[in-house]
């Protein structure tokens, strides 16, 4: 079990320290902010639709080691995926996080399975997930985790 957790938090850290889409991606129509006040984690959103399938995903801003990688991740993850297949992802990782449902079938982004461990930290992990929901749903005001 060691070894597994080891490897987790080596993932975190990997996409903590190197994000992957930390970007503006070019030509981004579905766009949404968000702010965790509790940790100062913020996040702009960035995602390309096109015939409702998310063909490209970005992300800038500055948060914690948990946030940017719970983004880093999540827009590796959403990137081919329809709207509907994106925000069941969020409702999976949601349960996964808070405890409600095992990290099976959820590839890397199990890596962040271990937040259930610390509910304080469950608000940094999710933020960029509800902003996605919000950038899908075309909402104008910022998301926050409070």
């Amino acid at each position: 079990m060691n070894d597994l957790r080891d490897l987790y938090q080596e993932t975190i850290l990997d996409h903590y320290r190197q994000p992957r889409n930390f970007c503006k991606p070019d030509h981004a129509n579905c766009i949404a902010s968000g702010h965790n006040p509790l940790c100062g984690d913020q996040l702009r959103l960035y995602l390309q639709v096109e015939n409702n399938i998310i063909s490209n995903a970005g992300f800038e801003g500055a948060g914690c080691a948990i946030s940017t990688a719970s983004a880093s991740l999540m827009t590796e993850a959403i990137k081919g995926k329809s709207k509907a297949e994106a925000l069941d992802l969020l409702s999976r990782f949601h349960d996964m996080v808070t405890g409600q449902a095992s990290a099976d079938n959820m590839g890397k982004l199990a890596a962040l399975a271990g937040v259930r461990e610390f509910p304080q930290r469950v608000k940094c992990a999710t933020l960029a997930w509800h902003t996605m929901k919000a950038a899908l749903e075309d909402a104008h005001e910022a998301v926050t985790t409070e």
